[in-house]
């Protein structure tokens, strides 16, 4: 259950609206999620929010969308985001994603995971080769 209301378009006022417009315009669907729903409650929250999102997520670069979405699933896992998991897996097989890509980012999940915390557990030093702060 939410902790907020999840705002309908006939409660929201015209900044929500307006923002609630450019999903739909953006994603080509008259749906939106409960995600920006619950943001709605912050009219400004939810716009600085979308903005980022369209930024990063909807926008080319060096990286495909795909690609965005595997890692957006990774770190939903890593942060225990039951909804960004189920949001953006969904997102990810309308990109394309197959059942084996999917196994094979869940394998990857699970062994980052275990070796993070082992690594932690053990607190071994990074090797000078792979010491990102030196140039």
């Amino acid at each position: 259950m939410s902790t907020v209301p999840l705002l309908s378009d006939d409660a929201a006022d015209p900044r929500v609206r307006a923002v609630f417009d450019d999903i739909r315009a953006s994603r080509g669907t008259d749906y939106v999620n409960r995600f920006w729903r619950a943001l709605a409650t912050d009219p400004a929250l939810l716009e600085t929010t979308w903005a980022e999102v369209k930024r990063v997520m909807g926008q080319s670069s060096a990286l495909d969308g795909l690609t965005k979405e595997l890692i957006y699933i990774a770190v939903s896992v890593a942060n225990g985001c039951g909804y960004c998991v189920h949001s953006h897996t969904a997102s990810a097989r309308a990109r394309g994603m197959s059942d084996a890509q999917y196994a094979d980012l869940l394998a990857v999940v699970a062994l980052a995971a275990r070796t993070n915390h082992l690594a932690t557990a053990l607190q071994v030093p990074v090797d000078p080769a792979f010491d990102a702060t030196r140039a």
